[in-house]
C-alpha cells in the first residue's frame, strides 16, 4: 500500500504545509516547538547528523543521544550552526533560540549562481561558511545526551523525559574490515546495543522504530538490481550483526503487534550538507571511498589505491551504489511518515538511486567537482570484494514516495566542499 504523502498529520491545533521529500506536501504543526520528539541514537554520526536537520525542516524535533565513540559533540553546535539556532541542551539544559533555514535547495537557483555549474569549480570558488537560506520559523533546541544504548535506564529516562514519539537507531559500529578483527565488538555493540534499547522503549510503551540496516546483509550478489526479496548472505561480522537485528526485530514485531518498525538498508552513503558544515569525518586513514578521494585531493594522501582493475565492469573497477547523504536522510523522514500508517508491523526497504559507479568514474566525477588531479594506482583486488552491486528502489518509491534525486556530481561537490571547510 502506498502512502500518500499528502494526508493532513496533525499533532497541534494548526498545521502548516512543509516539503516532504518526494518534493510533496505534508501537514505539519505551524509551531514547530509543538511538534513530536524524535531520539535518534547515534545522531551525532554521519548520516544522523544529516537526518536530524532533514527532521527538524519537517516539524520534528530531535533528541540526539551518543556517547560519542566515533563522533564529536561539537556536531551539535554545527546542527545549530546550518539551521540558524542559537542554543543546545546537554543532558536536558535547554539553550537559546533561533532561525530555520531551508535546507531541501540543493538544486536552487541561488545555488547555481554561487556554485555555478561548470563541473571545474574549485575549492577557491567555493562558499563560505554561514547561513544560506534564513527564514523567519523558529526551531527547538537540539537536547543532547551522552550515553551508550546499552545502559537500558538511561535509555528509559530519556525516552520519558522528552516523552519520545520514536526512534530512529543508528548507533553501532560500522566498519567491515574492522568487524572481522574485532568481531566481538561488533556483536556486543550491535546487537546487544539494539536489545538494550529495545527493552527500553518497550518499557516506556515506544514502540516505533526505524533501524539503520545495511545492503551489505545481502552479500555477494545473486542477480542486480539488488531487491528486498535477493537471499540474504552476509559476507562478514558487520554485516551479520545488521542482519541479527532485523530477525530479533522480526521476532519482536510477530509477538506484539502494537510494534511500527522500518528496516532501510543503505547502499553507499557519500557527500555532505549543502552547507558544509557536516559530513563523513573518519578517525585516521578512511576505509571509504569518497573521503579517501577527498584526502588525496587536498594533500594529505599521495594517492588513491584501487583494489581490482580486471572485473567484469565497464572499466574493469568494482561498481557501488553511492546515494547522496542527503537523499538518505530524507528517506528516513519518508520512513518515519510511514509508520504512522503502516498495516504491518515491521517492513524493510533499500534506499539506493538503482544506478552502479565504477571507482575510476567517481575519480572523475570528483575532479570534475574540485579542480583537483586524483593520483591513482592499481592494487590487487581485496578478500570478499565484488564486482557490482546496486540497488533497486522500487519499493521505496512505491510505498514510502521516496526515491534518490541528487547526482553524483552533487555528491563529490558536497564531499569537497566539506573536506575545504571543516577539515584541516
Amino acid at each position: 500500500m502506498s502512502f500518500p504523502l499528502t494526508e493532513n498529520r496533525v499533532f497541534g491545533d494548526m498545521t502548516t504545509q512543509v516539503p516532504s521529500p518526494s518534493g510533496k506536501s505534508i501537514k505539519m504543526p505551524a509551531n514547530r516547538s509543538d511538534g513530536p520528539r524524535i531520539l535518534l541514537t547515534g545522531g551525532t554520526g554521519y548520516i544522523g547528523s544529516h537526518t536530524a536537520l532533514v527532521l527538524m525542516g519537517a516539524g520534528y524535533r530531535p533528541v540526539i543521544l551518543d556517547n560519542l565513540s566515533n563522533s564529536r559533540q561539537e556536531v551539535i553546535a554545527d546542527l545549530r550552526r546550518i539551521s540558524g539556532q542559537g542554543g543546545c541542551s546537554v543532558e536536558g539544559e535547554r539553550g537559546g533560540e533561533a532561525k530555520n533555514r531551508d535546507h531541501f535547495s540543493a538544486k536552487s537557483e541561488e545555488n547555481r549562481e554561487r556554485f555555478g555549474e561548470s563541473p571545474h569549480k574549485t575549492g577557491a570558488n567555493l562558499p563560505p561558511s554561514g547561513p544560506i537560506h534564513p527564514t523567519s520559523d523558529r526551531l527547538p533546541d537540539i537536547p543532547f545526551v551522552r550515553g551508550d544504548v546499552r545502559d537500558t535506564e538511561l535509555v528509559g529516562r530519556t525516552l520519558a523525559e522528552y516523552d519520545i514519539r520514536a526512534v530512529l537507531h543508528f548507533a553501532g559500529l560500522k566498519a567491515v574490515g574492522e568487524s572481522v578483527e574485532r568481531p566481538m565488538d561488533y556483536y556486543a555493540n550491535n546487537v546487544q546495543g539494539t536489545i538494550s534499547l529495545l527493552q527500553a522503549m518497550d518499557n516506556h510503551a515506544v514502540r516505533r522504530l526505524i533501524f539503520s540496516s545495511s545492503a551489505t546483509v545481502y552479500g555477494d550478489p545473486q542477480y542486480l538490481p539488488i531487491d528486498e526479496a535477493h537471499p540474504i548472505r552476509p559476507t562478514n561480522p558487520y554485516g551479520r550483526t545488521k542482519w541479527h537485528i532485523e530477525e530479533i526485530l522480526g521476532d519482536l514485531a510477530c509477538s506484539d503487534n502494537r510494534w511500527r518498525i522500518a528496516c532501510l538498508r543503505y547502499f553507499n552513503p557519500v557527500g555532505a550538507h549543502e552547507s558544509g558544515f557536516i559530513g563523513e569525518r573518519p578517525s585516521g586513514i578512511p576505509n571509504n571511498l569518497m573521503p579517501y578521494i577527498a584526502d588525496v585531493a587536498a594533500g594529505n594522501l599521495p594517492h588513491l589505491n584501487v583494489f581490482g582493475s580486471d572485473y567484469d565492469t565497464i572499466d574493469g573497477t568494482g561498481v557501488r551504489d553511492y546515494i547522496h547523504v542527503m537523499d538518505l536522510a530524507e528517506g528516513h523522514l519518508a520512513a518515519l511518515e510511514y509508520l504512522e500508517t503502516q498495516t504491518t508491523a515491521i517492513d524493510a526497504f533499500n534506499l539506493g538511486t538503482g544506478n552502479g559507479f565504477s571507482v575510476l568514474e567517481m575519480i572523475r566525477a570528483f575532479e570534475a567537482a574540485s579542480g583537483k588531479e586524483i593520483p591513482y594506482r592499481f592494487a590487487p583486488r581485496r578478500p570478499g570484494d565484488i564486482a557490482a552491486c546496486y540497488a533497486s528502489a522500487d519499493k521505496a518509491a512505491a510505498r514510502l514516495g521516496w526515491e534518490a534525486r541528487r547526482t553524483v556530481e552533487e555528491m563529490c561537490r558536497g564531499a569537497w566542499r566539506y573536506r575545504i571547510i571543516r577539515l584541516p
